[in-house]
């Protein structure tokens, strides 16, 4: 589980929430290519959708048994308690039997405004699955290769001629981060300011690596920036616009929108909450300091849609989705093993995400088809991610209720 504790300042706060936060692990990486590459650079080819025959997966039709419901609602408030989470907003959804779904708690405190269903929440680092999925749909194409070198599409990167996209893929890059002394003392001139990918990029050219490429695993934002970096040169479209045409819209994610200026998360919306010398203090986040890594807003119907699709491969061929699962163990954040923009927790897979305010877990079980989603504001708890241990004990419930 994530190791955090109080912050004081906003660098150390920064400095958690925005920096690599999982521990190195000497292991050897295996880079296998996927997609046929081409030309470096921006593709000649016109742009294509995601597969003509992708639609939105429906939700099972009916409620799931009511004893069953209950355990669920039981589970989801128990986190609640042991964490003091002011708000959270869940599902769980199985074939043939049935979905459940609950609002339950504060969207904000000092309002007494109540969470409901069909609010939009930040998503977090869930965003690292989107980016990474459209770098395999592009590998699927032919249009890049997953043993391409990110020096072919982003001048500059220490190491860039051995980093293959498959190692900043599933974070064993060792590349640096961008969250470090250059960004925080541009970032604290202007806490407001609305950064480009290029601008979060800029701060990884020309630093120290961290590691060889392939020698060990490290969770970092600018990973998947610098993969959002590679979709726009080989779309030649800006990363929103890509997501959304290869991606939102054939899987019709109207409630999903890629923000990078706070003022644009209109509509209903809870308010994140920090946990700080042992209170809740809300928090707002910018959130173009994240970047294709971690800049979604979504819905929770929208977040069964996308656990489905991750998770069953929906968009990829048989084969990529496979080398997608290829896992290594990583301490933080708390899966069992992290993979290809992805993650797998007792068989389960899919992403979480942690920002300030707010913790998503977005899972779906290849063997049963099932799909759950949690969404908290709240985040900072010391050694624990609230939705992922919601997530978890929902798991747990269906696990008990299968097996009896």
């Amino acid at each position: 589980m994530p190791d955090r504790s109080l912050h004081h300042t906003r660098r150390s706060h920064l400095l958690v929430i925005l920096a690599a936060t999982s521990a190195a692990l000497l292991a050897g990486c295996t880079s296998t290519g996927t997609g046929t590459g081409g030309d470096a650079g921006t593709s000649t080819a016109p742009p294509s959708s995601a597969s003509p025959s992708l639609s939105r997966p429906a939700a099972p039709e009916g409620e799931l048994p009511a004893d069953l419901q209950d355990r669920l609602q039981t589970a989801v408030e128990g986190v609640m308690a042991e964490y003091d989470v002011p708000g959270a907003a869940a599902g769980v959804w199985i074939p043939g039997q049935g979905s459940w779904t609950t609002a339950i708690g504060l969207a904000d405190v000092a309002g007494d405004v109540p969470v409901t269903t069909e609010m939009s929440w930040p998503i977090r680092s869930v965003t690292k699955s989107y980016t990474v999925s459209l770098i395999l749909q592009l590998a699927d194409e032919g249009r890049l290769s997953l043993d391409d070198t990110i020096d072919e599409y982003v001048d500059g990167i220490t190491d860039g001629d051995r980093i293959t996209l498959l190692e900043l893929a599933n974070m064993s890059s060792g590349n640096a981060d961008y969250v470090g002394d250059a960004f925080l003392a541009d970032f604290e001139k202007d806490p407001a300011k609305v950064y480009t990918l290029d601008e979060l990029n800029a701060f990884v050219i020309g630093a120290p690596a961290q590691f060889d490429p392939g020698t060990e695993y490290l969770y970092t934002n600018a990973n998947t920036n610098l993969l959002g970096a590679v979709v726009e040169k080989v779309t030649g479209q800006p990363y929103a616009e890509a997501l959304q045409e290869r991606i939102l819209d054939p899987l019709g994610q109207t409630g999903t929108r890629y923000l990078t200026d706070v003022a644009d998360w209109t509509g209903p919306h809870p308010t994140g909450y920090v946990q700080a010398d042992g209170e809740l203090q809300p928090q707002q986040e910018n959130p173009s300091i994240l970047g294709p890594a971690g800049s979604l807003f979504s819905t929770l119907d929208d977040g069964r849609v996308w656990a489905q699709t991750l998770g069953s491969g929906a968009l990829l061929k048989p084969e990529t989705q496979e080398l997608r699962e290829v896992g290594h163990e990583i301490p933080r954040p708390p899966y069992d093993l992290y993979a290809v923009g992805m993650g797998e927790t007792n068989g389960w897979l899919g992403h979480n995400g942690e920002g300030v305010g707010f913790t998503a877990a977005t899972f779906y079980d290849p063997e049963t088809g099932a799909s759950i989603v949690v969404y908290m504001n709240e985040s900072d708890v010391p050694q624990v991610h609230p939705a992922d241990a919601a997530f978890r004990a929902l798991a747990d419930v269906l696990t008990k209720g299968t097996s009896s």
